[in-house]
């Protein structure tokens, strides 16, 4: 399976919508440069699929990429069937997917005017294993969770 990058976005506080950009610096063990969200852990850099955002526009609500905080939005990756531990190659860089979805502890805007939001049950999270630069347009390689090198015991 394999798929495309629609937007990289970025925003430079939490609690705000990110902002497309031009391209992206994803940094090991870090997350995208200059993004709010970057830093240790193991929701390092998000992911939604643009498959999702239309759910949101069936519903009404004038939504796109950066709208649900997501740093990279995709076209043709079932993101939320992907499981633990795999491999993603976007662009230069390769992430590992170590969270679907989210628990949200309040109630967005989105979620507020149509009474349901996508991130928390679509989107999915992500470790940069190594860095690079990423753009609309690239590739996105799904590999395989059998060889991420995580142990089962």
């Amino acid at each position: 399976m394999n798929g495309t990058v629609v937007a990289v976005c970025l925003s430079g506080r939490k609690g705000e919508r990110k902002q497309p950009a031009e391209s992206a610096q994803l940094q090991e063990n870090h997350g995208i440069a200059g993004d709010a969200h970057a830093g240790d852990g193991e929701r390092q850099v998000s992911l939604l699929a643009e498959e999702s955002i239309r759910k949101m526009r069936a519903k009404g609500l004038d939504v796109g990429p950066g709208d649900f905080a997501e740093n990279i939005t995709t076209r043709g990756v079932e993101l939320m069937a992907l499981p633990i531990g795999t491999r993603l190659t976007v662009g230069e860089a390769v992430l590992r997917v170590t969270k679907i979805g989210k628990e949200c502890h309040s109630r967005c805007a989105i979620y507020l005017k149509a009474g349901d939001c996508v991130m928390p049950r679509e989107g999915i999270f992500a470790v940069v294993l190594r860095g690079g630069a990423i753009r609309a347009g690239d590739r996105i390689a799904v590999g395989d969770p059998a060889s991420t090198g995580r142990s089962s015991g």
